[in-house]
């Protein structure tokens, strides 16, 4: 059997690889039009914008090739893009001609709700949990000879997968549904039934809180590189030789995260490599081994930037951020790069950035923002000088109920004069599709989340918001969901001493209410 993967060259492929592989099968690349008739089966994994997806395959001359094969009804798996292409249009890219094989447009989900749709959600009479992230959909329209599962998100019910004679394809990511996901593309390189029955009637919305698994990943004072955690930033024992805090290695740990349930694994790298080729950055092993066996997403931070190499070659954060997706990432995580795009964006520079490009290319989805600030305690707005103030429970050293967070770069190490609202608004306005909002006050206290930071940033921005720092035990992601409503519990250090399971933190959850991927 010819199983062929038709690679338009945006995004993570190397997971879908991966995953197939795993699964004890061989593929080849579509290099020609003429693979299109060797094939037995083909895969069209997919992220980014439709308008680029398009664009490629009428430039690569894949476009009435892979119309012609459709028509033809031979076996074919979309993924996320990949079956957005098979309709008409789509208002993500109004000038941009689908492949027309489904008659309706692709549109983008309303602002009733935090978008882009990130997360796990269940499939029309499934009860495993798929994962989604995408901005656009095709809203459900009743097109019975084609939909095979519907899917709610908040107040909008769309189309969650498609299916007529041989031709199939998901909105969802299965290359990233953990072992659910494995089992269905199982089924679909083996020619028998997916085993999720046709919708009857709309679901209800089954979007999951996501628990996820943050590692820190640097270099120690022997070279090897470590998972370490900070406390309020310094990664540095206490005791003894003040070595590097060493917790494991990053691959074997993303591995143990995957098999406990972690809904997500972000790699955060917190040593610059300066003098490496973009090329040898260790970071790209990390990942390339990880998304081996770990079929969940994976984040990648640190980095994330226009480059100049140890011979003088500049490579720019668009394609940094591509060789990157092309290890094994499905979102890129900008730190202090963010901030200075912030800047010059609330002095009116609109120029493309390293946030615009990245999620012109691959997706807002794709663009994670990683936020450092720190409190600032004033005895009134005023001496805010303007700067977004928010009433604390917690009193300052004298006394003061009123604070500002105040950003910072370089990891924590120089302050700017931009407040936490500046940023992220300005971040959401560039095209980031979600916000991973650290706090260095609470880095390593295990005492709670920052709830009243956290409200803030979620009541001005309309993407998701991943909350960090401070979680010490299962009733800090319980209080932070219940006070905050954010999308996403981050937590590190209590993960990797295993002082608090994953397991027991979902477990707590689905007890206090919430709905849960628990596989």
């Amino acid at each position: 059997m010819s199983v062929y993967l038709l690679d338009y060259g945006a995004g993570n492929v190397r997971s879908i690889v991966n995953a197939i592989q795993h699964l004890g099968f061989e593929l080849k690349w579509i290099e020609s039009a003429e693979d299109f008739e060797k094939a037995d089966k083909i895969i069209f994994p997919g992220v980014g914008a439709f308008g680029s997806a398009i664009k490629k395959l009428e430039e690569t001359g894949f476009k009435e090739p892979l119309r012609k094969y459709l028509l033809a009804n031979k076996p074919f798996m979309g993924i996320c893009i990949g079956m957005q292409c098979l309709f008409s249009g789509s208002d993500e890219s109004p000038d941009s001609q689908g492949l027309g094989i489904i008659d309706r447009k692709i549109v983008k989900f309303t602002k009733t709700k935090a978008v882009p749709h990130i997360g796990w959600n269940h499939a029309t009479g499934d009860d495993a949990f798929y994962y989604f992230v995408h901005s656009y959909a095709a809203i459900y329209d009743d097109i019975p000879d084609w939909q095979y599962s519907l899917t709610t998100y908040h107040d909008q019910t769309f189309v969650s997968s498609i299916q007529r004679g041989n031709v199939f394809a998901t909105q969802f990511h299965p290359e990233k549904s953990g072992h659910a996901g494995l089992k269905l593309i199982d089924s679909f390189l083996r020619g028998v039934h997916t085993g999720i029955p046709r919708p009857v009637g709309k679901p209800k919305d089954m979007l999951s809180r996501r628990i996820i698994a943050c590692l820190d990943v640097r270099s120690n004072d022997q070279g090897d590189l470590v998972v370490t955690k900070g406390d309020q930033y310094d990664v540095r024992e206490k005791t003894g030789d003040s070595n590097v805090r060493n917790l494991g290695k990053p691959v074997e740990l993303a591995r143990r995260y995957f098999e406990e349930g972690a809904d997500e694994v972000t790699f955060l790298n917190i040593t610059s490599f300066r003098d490496s080729p973009l090329k040898d950055t260790p970071m790209l092993r990390v990942l390339e081994e990880a998304s081996k066996s770990v079929f969940v997403p994976l984040t990648i931070g640190g980095g994330i930037r226009d480059l100049v190499e140890p011979d003088g070659t500049k490579i720019p954060a668009l394609e940094v951020a591509g060789q990157y997706f092309r290890s094994g990432a499905d979102k890129v995580s900008i730190g202090s790069d963010a901030v200075y795009c912030a800047e010059a964006f609330h002095k009116g520079d609109r120029s493309p950035n390293c946030i615009s490009e990245i999620s012109r290319v691959y997706g807002c989805q794709a663009v994670v923002i990683s936020v450092d600030p720190k409190r600032v305690y004033v005895k009134d707005a005023a001496e805010a000088n303007g700067h977004h103030v928010v009433e604390t429970s917690r009193p300052g050293p004298e006394g003061q109920t009123l604070c500002w967070y105040q950003c910072t770069v370089k990891g924590g190490r120089e302050m700017r004069d931009l407040d936490v609202i500046q940023l992220v608004t300005a971040c959401e306005q560039m095209g980031a599709g979600e916000i991973l909002l650290n706090c260095m006050d609470q880095d390593g206290t295990n005492a709670g989340y920052d709830l009243e930071l956290i409200a803030s940033v979620k009541k001005h921005v309309t993407i998701p918001v991943i909350a960090s720092s401070g979680a010490g035990k299962p009733e800090h992601f319980s209080e932070l969901f219940a006070k905050t409503n954010v999308e996403a519990g981050l937590a590190a250090g209590i993960f990797h001493r295993r002082e608090v399971p994953i397991q027991s933190v979902k477990d707590h959850l689905i007890q206090s209410g919430y709905t849960i991927r628990n596989e």
